[in-house]
Parts: C-alpha cells; structure tokens; sequence
C-alpha cells in the first residue's frame, strides 16, 4: 500500500489532543539517529560480519539483581515455526511489536504512552543498543511487556555464513541474559519481515522455539507521518494481528495515541505476543 506523509488522520480524540502534539514535538528533536527499517538491508563494511563487539565483561547497573528472572521463551504446539499472527478466533487482541533500537527518550515516550492507555506490547531489542542503555531493559519488563532478541547489530541476518548468523542470534541472547536472567520471550530476524530456514534452525538451537515475524507492516520507519502511519495500520489490523513498528521515529510516536484509542473503539486490545498467543 502506498501512503503519502501529506495525507490527513482523523482528528485525535480531545483527551489526547495535547498529549499527542507534546509527543510529536519531543520525538522530532529526537528522531535524527532512527534506524532504518527491517525490510530494507544496508551494506555493511567487511569488519562488520567478523568481528562483532565484544560483551561487557561485568553485568551493567541495570540488571535485575534479585528480582524474578524474565519470562523465556515458550512453545505453542501447533503453531509454525515462524509465527505472523495469533488466534483470529479471539475477537479482541493485537499485538504491537517494536524494533528496539534508537533513543532512548523516544522508546521510554512510546511506553509511557502504552500504559496510559492500559495496553502491553513486544519490544525485540538489538545488542548493541542494550550495550549502550542497559537500563532500557528493565524499564520494558518493568512496564509489564514482552522483551525479545532482535539480533546483536541489525545487520542482514538472511545474508549471512551459519558461523556469523548464530553469533548474531546469540550475542543479543547472551546480553538479553545477563540484564534480565533470560534470552527473551521472541526472536525475530534483522532486515527482513521473514527468517531464512538456515536462521529459523539458528534460533531454535539458541533457545528460541519460534521466530516472530508480523502480518501488518507500518511502513513508519519510511517516515511517512503519522496520518499515513495510523491509517496503514487501521487498514489491514484485524483479531490477532501482529504490527510491526519501531522506536526512533517522530511519526510512530505521534500515532501512537490515536492508534491506541481506535483500536480500543474496535474492541481491539494491545496486548503482548505472549498473551496473544495465551
């Protein structure tokens, strides 16, 4: 589908006008280091495929400490390898699913605004940015969501030798364990909505039963606006969708208020992959 930044949203409900600008405002002073969409690969320099950085030597401030390790991942018999959707035979849940990596003060605007509006969602964090704000992984189970491993450096995982794929797979693994005493709840490939059967057998191996992967894209990390974000969404969402958005982009942000409210509308609740497929 082809969307245009100039399109109009529908006006966002009052109580959440404010908020909604206050958001947009904060997020396009920050979205200038956002990364690029998953279904658009880069090139990467020769180093980048061999010798991938090293993990810290000690566990970072933010760990967990005595708190209950995070949720692991679980099986669902029955369900593929590869999951793109949950139940559509449960008439009231989607799950949102973020690719985590970008500032910070961005992902903690679209959590904040998650919880207000009372709904969960799944964050796949990159290593490399779990190295950089080790905090940030508390904050998303703190807030009662689902954290999950989207590869050590966001790089063509599909593209890659079987040596340099697992590494990638089990670097962000092993920094996922060391913040929160688990490899994560999901796996879900870098730069491409779909796992290779080479990486879908890599992720198993790591730990992870299924990968993740989405049957709604956003395209927000086109930067097409917020209008053209949220009615992409609005389009194609139906029970037991899974979206695929990401942290980092000002228009994301700016959506998200208005996405939420008419999801509930609908009768639609954001929920976490894990509950989805519950």
């Amino acid at each position: 589908m082809t969307t245009s930044a100039e399109d109009h949203a529908a006006p966002a409900p009052p109580r959440r006008a404010a908020l909604l600008t206050g958001l947009a405002l904060t997020a396009g002073t920050l979205a200038a280091g956002a990364t690029a969409g998953c279904s658009a690969p880069r090139t990467s320099r020769p180093h980048d495929l061999t010798t991938p950085p090293a993990a810290p030597s000690a566990p970072p401030t933010a760990t967990r400490g005595a708190s209950a390790p995070a949720p692991a991942p679980r099986r669902y018999p029955g369900r593929p390898a590869e999951i793109t959707n949950g139940p559509r035979t449960h008439p009231s849940r989607v799950a949102l699913t973020f690719h985590g990596q970008g500032d910070p003060a961005v992902a903690k605007a679209v959590l904040g605004e998650a919880e207000k509006a009372g709904a969960r969602v799944t964050v796949l964090a990159v290593g490399t940015w779990l190295d950089e704000y080790p905090d940030i992984a508390r904050r998303i189970l703190d807030g009662g969501h689902d954290l999950g491993n989207h590869t050590l450096r966001h790089l063509d995982i599909n593209a890659m030798t079987e040596t340099e794929a697992a590494a990638e797979i089990r670097g962000c693994a092993d920094r996922l364990r060391r913040l929160t005493g688990s490899i994560g709840t999901w796996f879900r490939p870098s730069r491409s909505p779909r796992a290779s059967p080479l990486v879908q057998r890599l992720a198993r191996d790591a730990g992870y039963p299924h990968t993740l992967s989405y049957d709604v894209d956003s395209l927000d990390y086109t930067s097409p606006g917020s209008a053209a974000v949220t009615r992409k969404v609005l389009a194609e969402v139906r029970p037991g969708s899974v979206v695929s958005l990401h942290f980092g982009y000002a228009g994301t942000v700016a959506a998200l208020p208005g996405l939420l409210h008419e999801l509930d509308r609908r009768g639609l609740g954001a929920v976490t992959t894990t509950e989805l497929l519950s």
